[in-house]
Formats: structure tokens, C-alpha cells, sequence
């Protein structure tokens, strides 16, 4: 695969994660696929982690900001985009609009996704949702 293709695979499930279109997933990822960060394995465990974020964030929405292909990897920092309107993770509903950015490394097989590590600004994304309050740094530091 050439890295232009690697990244269109990326591209593609993005697409299909916001068309919620789960079914084109099939495709896209591997069934012996892990998730590194959220500890999920195969086509079964990508499924369920997308669909706990549409239960909790039904308009959320993925806009890839910049991607970069080296070898069989992806890299992508991506915004998200969304509405808590239901239940994530034991989160109750707050209504919140929010936007949030991530940095994730994609790992390509004979096409298909077999890997995925994350990180988002999870402070952000809490601090959105008035989960915590984060004042930041004190103007002066004695």
C-alpha cells in the first residue's frame, strides 16, 4: 500500500464513523484489530466504543485537521465535535456543546486497520462539559 492509500483507509473511516454507517466497517477494520488505549480488541470492541460516543454525543462529528503517513502507520490530530445529550460513561446528560482535539497512530495491514493508539485533551473535554474546573496557571509565579 502506498501512503497516500494508507491514509485515504483513515480518511474512509472517518467518513463512516460520521455517517454512522457502521456496516462499511467491515471493510475498513481488521478483525484482529486492538484499540492500545481503550484496552478493545476486534472489529466487535471498535464498534462498541463509537457507539457508546453516539448514545452520548449523537450529532458527534470528526474533522481530521492534519494526517501523516509513514511506513504502515497513520497519524491524524483530528477535532470532535458534539452535543451531550445522552448518557457516556456515566456522565448524565449536560447539554454542552463542545470541541475537542486528539492525536491518534493508526497501524495498516493488507488494507485494513490493526491498530489504533489515541490521546485528546480528555481536561479540555471535562472541563467542557463542567466536570471540573480548571482555572489554569496563576498570572504570577512567586
Amino acid at each position: 500500500m502506498s501512503l497516500e492509500e494508507n491514509k485515504d483507509i483513515i480518511r474512509k473511516v472517518m467518513e463512516t464513523v460520521n455517517k454512522r454507517d457502521l456496516a462499511l466497517l467491515d471493510e475498513l477494520i481488521a478483525p484482529d484489530y486492538v484499540d492500545a488505549t481503550l484496552q478493545l480488541k476486534g472489529l466487535k470492541g471498535f464498534r462498541q466504543s463509537v457507539t457508546l460516543l453516539y448514545e452520548g454525543f449523537p450529532d458527534i462529528h470528526a474533522t481530521i485537521d492534519d494526517i501523516i503517513a509513514e511506513g504502515d502507520k497513520v497519524w491524524d490530530r483530528v477535532t470532535l465535535t458534539a452535543t451531550h445529550t445522552g448518557e457516556y460513561r456515566g456522565l448524565a446528560p449536560t447539554g454542552k456543546k463542545i470541541a475537542f482535539k486528539g492525536v491518534r497512530i493508526w497501524r495498516i495491514v493488507d488494507s485494513k486497520v490493526v491498530e489504533r493508539e489515541s490521546f485528546y485533551d480528555f481536561l479540555d473535554f471535562y472541563k467542557q462539559l463542567g466536570i471540573i474546573e480548571y482555572k489554569g496557571f496563576p498570572d504570577e509565579v512567586p
